[in-house]
Formats: structure tokens, sequence, C-alpha cells
């Protein structure tokens, strides 16, 4: 791959950790700290700020067809795109991460379908 990025590694299911975890409450989705910052590679501690600073976004995508009742969470943060697959009970079903080498992710990849 280009710039020295590793191919994506999928993680498959989430292990069941305890205080690690999500949860979905009518249109809300909740995401503990613990998982985005094992996933992107920071301290748990520091991924609130870096939301509010813009340094990590997200976006989210509600499964349609096959993956009806499903929603994809993304997450950005320099160098890494992470993904958590969640069912309607916010359940994670898979995750992923891709790390870009050396190169930060360019912002127009940190959209949906990418």
């Amino acid at each position: 791959m280009a710039h020295g990025g590793t191919a994506p590694a999928p993680m498959g299911p989430a292990p069941a950790e305890p205080g690690v975890g999500t949860e979905t409450a009518g249109r809300d989705i909740v995401v503990d700290a613990a998982l985005v910052a094992s996933l992107l590679g920071v301290a748990a501690a520091d991924v609130p700020g870096l939301m509010r600073s813009k340094a990590v976004t997200s976006i989210c995508e509600r499964g349609i067809d096959d993956h009806e009742g499903e929603y994809r969470l993304s997450f950005f943060f320099q160098n890494r795109r992470a993904r958590v697959t969640l069912d309607a009970k916010g359940k994670v079903l898979r995750r992923s991460v891709i790390d870009f080498g050396d190169v930060a992710l360019p912002r127009q990849l940190h959209g949906v379908g990418r």
C-alpha cells in the first residue's frame, strides 16, 4: 500500500469487556470512550477533549436491507479510521481499524462509505 500504510485488520466481534461498550437510547448512541480510545490508540481520558476540538471526528450510518437495524460508526483520528458496527440494542457486532501509516488521513476521506 502506498505511503507505508497497512491493510485493514478486521478485528471481528468485540470481546465482552466490563465497562467498555455501547448503548442505544431512542435516537442516541453512546459509545464508551475506552472503546474509542482502544481503537484509535489514545487514552480514554483524552477522547472527549479530542472530540470537542474536532481532532477526532465521527459519522454514523444506519443500515438498510440486509443490515436493517444495524449502525456503523466511523471514528477518524490522524492516520487512523476505526469502525464499530452495532445492533439495535448497542451490542458490538464488528470492529476494525485501518492505520494509514505515516500519512495523516485526508479530511475528504472522513465521510460516509469511504
